[in-house]
């Protein structure tokens, strides 16, 4: 079964649910969550909110990033990070009690919002999950609130504003997680597919960037240019190279240093953060104001150029498919600017004309290759169809640079201008047909082939129904002979119709008419296989037929003492040509009379062949036996 490549993740992290992974996972979730909890805890305002979580980001982006199944042992890392630091500060266990609550419940309604609205995995690379994050994470924080202002209300100072510790635990908590979340998401997808070297040192290169640059404003800028969003603005350049160069992960991590940068120096009051605010809760607005902007920007700039980037690789990649779909098939396509006359063309259209792309100059190239009579006729039908707003098809010739004509369809339709209605341009393809137009002259020639033989085979078939009457005693004998002499012709095709109308060698056509009477050893077959042509094989079939039905009515096959022999072969006849030379014998039949009356078969045998060959038959009724040699001229 497919799986999508975060689930791929999670079962890495939590092969088959491992106690040990479990565990694992849940121990590296409370470690990193206690960390940043400690940190955040170091920076408090009145009242006693901590201004920027990170540990909400910790568990969010774990969630998020390893998806539902690292659900139970975020949860129980969580609990036990919030319990420990809570406790280890000046929390009681009441607050510290709800406050776990609280944190352990945010990042799976989080998550579970960002899944559900967003339908797969986060990628800082789709402004829409960049989008869904951000209201995910304020809608989470917004909900965790509730519990946040509960507990400090229950455990720790009943007398603050209500509106002011919820506000506060809202701000850091989704400061919190714009800030970690991503570079956590981000690291597990650098783990899915690791970057290339060139991508890890721009990377680095760029965090530097960031960092140095973010110390420059904060340490290094007078104090009389400072303003709550001026290290937003000062930083916008940094942030617009990162998010055009580099992955959308490097852009997390450029937003966590910022964080990090920031929060310190409002932490321990250095630089103007510390110096140039009138008060700790400016300069805390300041720093959270800087870290959102920030981020909005880092993140949305780097979800549009990563898209950007997808759509330009899926056209790069949708016109190699494009280009190997032309080169597969061969068509050739053309644009041609009517107003300017440039014309743009694909490497096909060259290679169907013979031209080298070096010496294709312009269009007017390759309308010079169009076969001279057909240019005109072509011209004026592509005109009327562009006049009529019609789409063109249109045939005709090209001769290539070495002299070969060939047949070229093109195929096209003009667009026009939506004021003047004048055609514009013109966009069309062309294709090579010249197989096809063979194929149909091929195809031609062997219609009218078929026409020409089937006349002759019915013409043939008439001839020998009434010559056949005209010898024929009775009905019978006339059904008999008219059905043995078809069958002969039908012999005699269905040779030619195996062999593709091509050459049928001389031993099939004996073998066929002697096989209804051969026995074995009544019957001898000797000479080298000699090809004949169709001409050849109808007239030879209807002799031999006639011979072996005479044979078996009154010669040597009438009787089993009987004996027939057949020989051929070839004798040079001139310089182009050779005749065969068919000998017939029979022996051990009856004795024939001197005097044979002449029929129908007779006079077939003897003037079938010189009538339709051009050969020789000597046929002679000896007292015994028949023997009859037949000459024919055959061409090389």
């Amino acid at each position: 079964m497919l799986q999508r490549p975060g689930e791929q993740v999670q079962r890495q992290v939590l092969a088959g649910g491992a106690p040990t992974r479990i565990i694992g996972l849940a121990v590296a979730v409370g470690v990193a969550y206690f960390l940043a909890a400690r940190l955040s805890l170091l920076l408090m305002t009145q009242p006693g909110v901590a201004v920027f979580w990170p540990a909400a980001g910790v568990s969010s982006g774990t969630l998020i990033a390893l998806g539902r199944t690292a659900r139970w042992p975020v949860a129980i890392g969580v609990i036990a990070a919030t319990i420990t630091a809570n406790l280890m500060g000046d929390r009681n266990v009441l607050s510290a009690s709800i406050f776990t609550l609280s944190d352990a419940g945010e990042p799976l309604l989080v998550a579970w919002m960002f899944h559900r609205y967003t339908g797969s995995e986060f990628r800082c690379g789709r402004l829409h999950q960049v989008l869904g994050l951000l209201a995910a994470a304020i809608v989470g924080a917004a909900v965790s609130g509730v519990g946040g202002v509960l507990g400090y209300k229950l455990g720790y100072n009943p007398q603050d504003p209500t509106w002011t510790v919820w506000r506060q635990w809202v701000a850091s908590d989704v400061i919190g997680i714009v800030a970690v979340a991503p570079l956590i998401v981000g690291f597990v997808a650098a783990l899915r597919a690791p970057p290339s070297r060139r991508e890890l040192i721009e990377g680095a290169v760029a965090l530097i960037a960031v960092a140095t640059t973010t110390g420059i404003i904060i340490f290094m800028l007078p104090a009389d240019w400072w303003e709550m969003t001026v290290t937003v603005v000062l930083l916008f350049p940094v942030v617009l190279w990162v998010a055009a160069r580099c992955r959308p992960a490097v852009a997390s991590a450029a937003v966590f240093i910022v964080s990090l940068i920031v929060m310190a120096t409002v932490t321990f009051k250095l630089g103007n953060y510390g110096n140039t605010a009138p008060s700790i809760d400016d300069s805390i607005m300041s720093a959270q104001i800087t870290i959102v902007g920030t981020a909005l920007c880092a993140f949305i700039l780097s979800a549009l150029f990563a898209e950007q980037r997808q759509r330009e690789a899926d056209l790069v990649a949708s016109e190699a498919r494009l280009r190997m779909a032309q080169a597969s098939t061969g068509v050739g396509i053309w644009d041609l600017d009517l107003r300017s006359h440039e014309a743009s063309w694909t490497p096909e259209l060259e290679e169907i004309y013979g031209l080298e792309a070096e010496s294709v100059k312009a269009y007017s190239d390759f309308r010079d290759r169009v076969h001279p009579h057909d240019i005109e006729n072509l011209e004026a039908r592509r005109d009327a169809a562009i006049r009529k707003r019609e789409r063109f098809l249109l045939e005709f010739r090209i001769i290539r640079p070495g002299g070969e004509v060939r047949w070229v369809s093109s195929t096209g339709s003009a667009s026009y201008d939506q004021i003047t209605g004048e055609p514009t341009r013109v966009l069309g393809n062309n294709v090579d047909i010249t197989e096809r137009k063979r194929a149909e002259e091929h195809q031609k020639t062997l219609m009218a082939e078929l026409d020409h033989r089937v006349k002759n085979v019915l013409a043939r078939v008439a001839m020998l129904a009434a010559s056949t009457r005209k010898g024929s005693t009775s009905i019978e004998e006339y059904v008999r002979s008219l059905n043995g002499r078809i069958q002969s012709m039908a012999l005699a095709h269905s040779l030619l119709s195996q062999s593709g109308w091509q050459n049928v060698g001389l031993g099939a056509v004996v073998r066929g008419q002697l096989a209804p009477y051969a026995t074995g050893s009544n019957v001898t077959i000797t000479g080298e296989d000699i090809a004949l042509g169709a001409a050849e094989t109808h007239a030879l079939a209807l002799v031999l037929h006639e011979l072996v039905t005479n044979a078996a009515k009154y010669g040597a096959l009438s009787n089993p003492d009987g004996r027939v022999s057949v020989g051929w072969g070839c004798k040079p006849n001139g310089d182009a040509a050779v005749s065969l030379v068919l000998v017939w014998r029979e022996c051990g039949g009856p004795p024939v009379a001197a005097n044979v009356p002449p029929g129908y078969g007779t006079s077939l045998i003897r003037d079938l062949i010189p009538h339709e060959l051009g050969g020789t038959v000597d046929l002679v009724f000896a007292p015994d036996g028949v023997n009859c040699k037949i000459d024919i001229p055959i061409v090389h």
